[in-house]
């Protein structure tokens, strides 16, 4: 690899990208010179208004919690993971770190939008569920169950082994998938899972070499960052470098899986890669959602303001429902796009800069500085949740204003 590809693949697989050229696009959409959308900034106090008013109705104490997996296990007022508490508090630290690990990087990799028609209903609870929660919900259920381990003797983890072994059909099964409940891109899923389970076994450094696990991470930060200061953008980064391989027909350069990476015919510059617009929506995700097993092992987790909003169709579609953004042509709105598409190129980016500018905004109308209420609980209080709600007024479906054409790897 040249030192020129290699110095674009570093930049590319940075959140500082991730902004950078999100940018180029937000300031072309200002100067109405993008072929999709249009942005109204005179319409981004009134949707401040509404973030914090749903904001203020989920946590009225003002005690926002991080955007990450483990809210999704806590809904309905119950969290799953006092399930595990007795056996856990019988765990060393750091295999109980391990451990969390482990089901957060498989439940968020399951996460990838399900689809409206599909439920899952939680067997002991009899609760329906659906959508992230849902999804949330059957992941949690089919780790405590084995689903991904190898060791009927330690079913409470995931192992390259018992990662490769699940397949379509028993996916299914665990996600109540049937003709009358159909889940999309099981296949894409399951291959999904069945790549990590051979990256982990590809990557000692990273994974371990006896029994590589998802949670080797810990080990991994643990030995390279002896004074348990842990940058944001450093977990990113190894997450990047170590799950690559696992995205599916993902842009390459100098031989690197740049992973969820896309073009755009307005991006112009010389040097490798100059078209490209990263995103990494579900590895900052990841980011987020290990910040507590982590904490919880020891790390001070510093500079979390270097990673981004999540391009995502919750925080994309709330700019869209409330105006901010505007849709240049109304056949976007009724047909399914695919994620390389101008329209999902252009909405994600649009999205990772206005989410700063509307943290920016809330900051200022709440009195609150960026420390106070860092980007992770603004997504979290928030606009994940408000994105949701102003879904469920516009259309009774719930469905997002536009449609990802999805095979179940991407957002």
């Amino acid at each position: 690899m040249s030192s020129e590809i290699e110095a674009a693949v570093n930049y590319l697989l940075s959140p500082q990208a991730i902004r950078d050229r999100s940018q180029v696009l937000f300031d072309l959409a200002l100067q109405d010179q993008l072929e999709q959308f249009r942005c109204d900034l005179e319409r981004l106090p009134e949707t401040a208004d509404y973030v914090i008013q749903v904001m203020q109705n989920q946590y009225p104490d003002g005690q926002v919690p991080v955007h990450s997996r483990w809210r999704h296990f806590e809904v309905e007022g119950e969290s799953r993971l006092a399930l595990m508490e007795p056996d856990l508090t019988r765990m060393d630290r750091l295999e109980r770190a391990r451990l969390k690990v482990d089901l957060a990087i498989v439940s968020v990799l399951l996460d990838a939008g399900a689809g409206a028609q599909w439920r899952y209903v939680e067997t002991k609870t009899g609760k329906e569920f659906q959508r992230s929660e849902g999804l949330a919900i059957a992941s949690f259920h089919s780790f405590l169950n084995g689903l991904f381990s190898s060791d009927p003797d330690h079913p409470w983890q995931a192992n390259a082994k018992g990662l490769m072994a699940v397949t379509p059909e028993t996916l299914a099964q665990a996600f109540q998938v049937t003709d009358q409940n159909s889940l999309i891109g099981v296949e894409g899923r399951v291959a999904l899972l069945q790549k990590l389970g051979q990256v982990l076994q590809h990557n000692p450094d990273y994974f371990g070499a006896v029994n590589p696990r998802p949670g080797g991470l810990v080990d991994y930060w643990s030995s390279t960052q002896p004074s348990k200061t842990l940058p944001a953008s450093h977990i990113l980064i190894s997450i990047l470098r170590s799950l690559g391989d696992i995205w599916p027909g993902r842009i390459e350069l100098g031989g690197v899986n740049l992973g969820d990476v896309w073009p755009h015919a307005r991006l112009q510059g010389a040097g490798p890669g100059a078209e490209l617009v990263p995103f990494h929506k579900l590895s900052q995700w990841l980011t987020y959602s290990l910040l507590e097993p982590l904490e919880e092992q020891g790390f001070e987790i510093v500079g979390l303001d270097a990673l981004t909003g999540l391009a995502e169709y919750r925080n994309g579609g709330l700019f869209i429902d409330t105006g901010v953004l505007i849709p240049k042509h109304p056949e976007i709105r009724h047909q399914p796009c695919g994620p390389g598409s101008s329209a999902i190129v252009e909405w994600r980016a649009l999205t990772v800069i206005l989410l700063d500018h509307l943290a920016e905004q809330m900051r200022h109308q709440l009195q609150r500085t960026a420390k106070d209420l860092p980007l992770p609980k603004i997504l979290q209080g928030g606009t994940w949740a408000a994105g949701r709600r102003i879904a469920k007024e516009k259309r009774s479906t719930g469905n997002p204003p536009i449609q990802l054409a999805s095979d179940g790897t991407v957002f």
